[in-house]
């Protein structure tokens, strides 16, 4: 498997912690980057959005994989 296709979790020595996919900020299943002052920021292939962006585009299951997505459990 690709190792660009594969979400590393990356802690700086500041505390952040930032989540990659092929050298943009990306993750499914939460916040891209947690600074150490609780702040988040949500990211899925590099393009940032609000919390609530975030929650509407996963529970719409826009840009989702197919396996992330509710048609995955439908398969057989």
């Amino acid at each position: 498997m690709d190792n660009n296709f594969q979400t590393r979790k990356i802690k700086s020595s500041d505390g952040t912690i930032r989540y990659i996919m092929g050298n943009k900020l990306h993750n499914y299943d939460g916040p891209a980057v947690i600074h150490p002052d609780g702040k988040e920021e949500y990211h899925i292939f590099g393009i940032q959005y609000s919390k609530d962006k975030f929650k509407q585009i996963k529970k719409d299951s826009v840009g989702l994989p197919w396996y992330k997505s509710g048609t995955a459990k439908m398969r057989h």
